[in-house]
């Protein structure tokens, strides 16, 4: 199988994968909300950074819904005053910026040492190998509280120490895969005309391995982005004035009782990015597996 038979070889691609999201309306809204949050990841700060910091003291902890006030106050305000809604679309580039960093990052070297291990001799498949179970032996929270708190919290730090733990997911699904894919026909009649190594590993079973890794990429998004919000609720992750929703949920939970509004609204947002990156997980599944993508097509056409 190369990558033709992988997808799909009309000019009218793009018209057919729109097609396909038009049938999946879970996915169709999990797409819409994440073409929001990239909106707002990246005008939020110069847009409503000034006034997410501005604080004011007679209104800390003001309740939610209050119209008059204006549209930022409609999730009330923190126990400075500064505007929660204000906060969580400023915090929105943080937070993915480092969820999306540490995926591309993870995936990038993890997809490298996969196909070196897949396609390469089996004492550097054994070496590699062993790298990626000592890397899964430890808990990969438990890693990154010990190498944050030694080298302390910064964005840049966050994703270096996210990215380490999730190589080896990428490089033993990737391993796999190529185990599988350099066998086949198609493999096999490349190196018979003369294509070296690289040629083979990029032209012929990289475009295989590609939609499968993509899947597990959004997925793994969605988990790198909670586990940020976690070290960021336990005091090591983003430090202030820097924000996220991970440190926002922490930063309100004493006020929980009285001031429910300032955990609720960011956790709010963590929970449904991370159903809809699984939504769209799913849809990638379908969407680039032709054996089950007639399903989505024929969605679409009966939709059209």
């Amino acid at each position: 199988m190369s990558l033709a038979e992988t997808l799909p070889d009309e000019p009218s691609t793009l018209r057919r994968f729109a097609r396909m999201l038009w049938a999946d309306k879970f996915a169709f809204c999990a797409v819409l909300f994440l073409t929001l949050l990239l909106v707002l990841a990246m005008i939020g700060p110069a847009w409503l950074g000034e006034v997410a910091q501005r604080q004011n003291l007679r209104g800390r902890n003001a309740p939610p819904f209050e119209w008059e006030r204006g549209w930022l106050w409609i999730f009330g305000a923190d126990a400075l005053g500064r505007p929660v809604l204000a906060r969580i679309i400023v915090a929105t580039q943080n937070t993915i910026m480092i969820a999306a960093g540490a995926v591309v990052a993870s995936a990038t070297v993890g997809t490298t040492l996969g196909l070196i291990a897949g396609y390469g001799g089996r004492r550097l498949s054994q070496v590699i190998m062993r790298l990626a179970d000592v890397i899964m032996s430890f808990p990969s929270l438990l890693i990154a509280v010990i190498v944050l708190y030694i080298l302390g919290p910064s964005v840049t730090n966050l994703i270096i120490v996210l990215s380490i733990t999730r190589i080896p997911v990428y490089l033993r699904t990737t391993r796999a895969e190529v185990l599988e894919i350099r066998e086949r026909m198609f493999v096999q009649a490349a190196r018979v005309m003369g294509a070296s190594p690289r040629r083979v590993i990029f032209r012929h079973i990289l475009p295989v391995v590609l939609p499968t890794l993509m899947t597990v990429a959004t997925l793994d998004f969605a988990f790198v982005m909670l586990a940020e919000s976690a070290l960021s609720f336990l005091g090591i992750g983003i430090q202030p004035p820097e924000i996220t929703w991970g440190l926002m949920v922490a930063q309100g939970r004493q006020y929980l009782t009285n001031a429910w509004w300032l955990s609720v609204w960011p956790g709010l947002a963590i929970i449904l990015t991370t159903m809809s990156l699984n939504l769209l997980s799913n849809w990638l599944r379908i969407a680039l597996d032709p054996v089950q993508r007639w399903r989505l097509e024929a969605g679409g056409r009966r939709n059209g």
